[in-house]
């Protein structure tokens, strides 16, 4: 068995009136959520993978874009439902921030065994409806960076 590994990247996809794209999860109807992945091997560039889920979950292809690492991470405890798919011991992840600027809201082609909905919201709405509260965070943040004139 491969083991996931406990490194992870979630990206909050927005547009310059900070429209924020979240995705309903299959597996837990009602939970909404940025785009989120581990990375596939320990050598991949933390930028790869945050393309690669970001064409992985929504089919928006990260180059039509500005990627952009937001240099924060996240530490949190493994929820137990999901620690089988780490190898054992191992408890917490580290999720690291990235945020991608599109010119415009676009369609998102979902990954049916990952989600089942995506909305674009304001941004106070997106993170007042996300269950994960590192999520709701980097969407404050990016408000933040808006304001601040660090946002594209």
């Amino acid at each position: 068995m491969t083991f996931k590994l406990p490194v992870s990247v979630l990206v909050v996809i927005y547009t310059a009136d900070l429209e924020v794209l979240l995705l309903e999860r299959a597996a837990r109807p009602g939970f909404w959520q940025s785009v989120t992945g581990s990375l596939d091997r320990s050598e991949e560039p933390l930028e790869v993978a945050a393309a690669r889920e970001v064409m992985e979950e929504t089919g928006i292809d990260a180059a039509s874009g500005h990627l952009e690492r937001w240099n924060v991470a996240n530490t949190f405890e493994i929820y137990g439902q999901w620690r089988h798919r780490f190898a054992p011991g191992v408890t917490h992840n580290t999720e690291h921030v990235f945020g991608l600027a599109l010119p415009a809201p676009v369609a998102a082609r979902l990954a049916p065994e990952e989600h089942v909905a995506f909305a674009w919201l304001p941004w106070r709405e997106a993170a007042a409806k996300c269950f994960s509260w590192s999520n709701r965070d980097a969407i404050q943040l990016l408000a933040e960076r808006s304001l601040a004139g660090e946002g594209r």
